[in-house]
């Protein structure tokens, strides 16, 4: 069955949006640059780091704020963060109005858009779009792999990636590939 990889681009200091992170500022205040890798200061490594990403994709769970702030005309278009393929948005309220097919909106829990998320993902590997919902899915052991995109600058504040953790959690790194851009780091969870 499909692998749950987290995949995300973040500061030295650990954060994934800059404070003040709204639909008119995704990114976040002082975080732009968290995403050259993908769209400004890309080397091949880097593009050839991202085609491997978007190959492999076969589902994306995401939460709410995420889709709130990206959907739609001034964002991800009629699609979702990678193109049409299938997104599971965990949220607590399903929307009154319709959206893309592309859209699933789960009402219990994580690891239920996890499982739903696995069974279309097929042997592709499920993305998780954003820090609530890998903060979510961490702890309760869905995780396989934590992949991020190290951005030299520190953001100061906003969303971090990692929460407070009950406990700890042993990783092993599989691989490291630095460019201008970011450094590229991938580690298994190990259970």
């Amino acid at each position: 069955m499909a692998l749950v990889i987290c995949d995300m681009s973040m500061s030295l200091d650990g954060y994934v949006t800059g404070p003040n992170d709204s639909r008119e500022n995704p990114f976040g205040d002082g975080a732009g640059m968290l995403h050259d890798w993908i769209f400004g200061a890309a080397t091949d490594d880097d593009r050839a780091l991202l085609q491997e990403l978007l190959d492999s994709v076969g589902a994306v769970v995401m939460g709410r704020k995420s889709f709130d702030k990206n959907e739609g005309d001034g964002g991800w278009g009629e699609g979702g963060p990678v193109g049409d393929t299938p997104c599971f948005v965990v949220t607590h309220n399903r929307p009154t109005t319709a959206y893309p097919p592309v859209f699933t909106f789960v009402t219990d829990g994580v690891a239920s858009a996890i499982e739903q998320a696995k069974r279309v993902a097929g042997d592709k590997f499920v993305g998780l779009h954003g820090a609530t919902v890998m903060q979510q899915a961490l702890p309760l052991g869905l995780v396989d792999e934590i992949r991020v995109h190290i951005v030299p600058v520190l953001v100061g504040g906003g969303t971090p990636l990692f929460g407070t953790l009950d406990s700890s959690i042993t990783l092993e790194r599989t691989r490291t590939l630095v460019t201008p851009a970011a450094t590229h780091v991938g580690f298994r969870v190990l259970k």
